[in-house]
């Protein structure tokens, strides 16, 4: 039998949500009706391949809440995918 780990604070997360968008993100907190995340970003499509840009370009927080209804599904990032976004949040070269 399969079982799946919760989520923990920190977790690099990808979210798919209703409207086809794919987010990753630093997962904080959750509640009924609400995922809270961090420094989100958007997947993009470029020249080089997948890349990320800010999920919200004007924005003055780096924490989000989601809500439930309008996310599709949520799971932990492939390592490849969680590595990238740690280097481009934090600056911080993880070998």
């Amino acid at each position: 039998m399969l079982i799946n780990k919760p989520l923990s604070e920190g977790d690099i997360v990808s979210i798919k949500l209703i409207n086809g968008d794919e987010i990753i993100a630093r997962y904080q907190d959750e509640t009924v009706d609400n995922i809270t995340i961090n420094k989100p970003l958007a997947l993009t499509v470029g020249q080089g391949g997948l890349g990320m840009i800010p999920w919200m370009f004007l924005g003055n927080k780096d924490t989000i809440t989601l809500r439930k209804d309008q996310t599709f599904v949520i799971m932990p990032s492939k390592k490849d995918a969680a590595t990238q976004y740690l280097e481009g949040t934090t600056g911080i070269a993880i070998k």
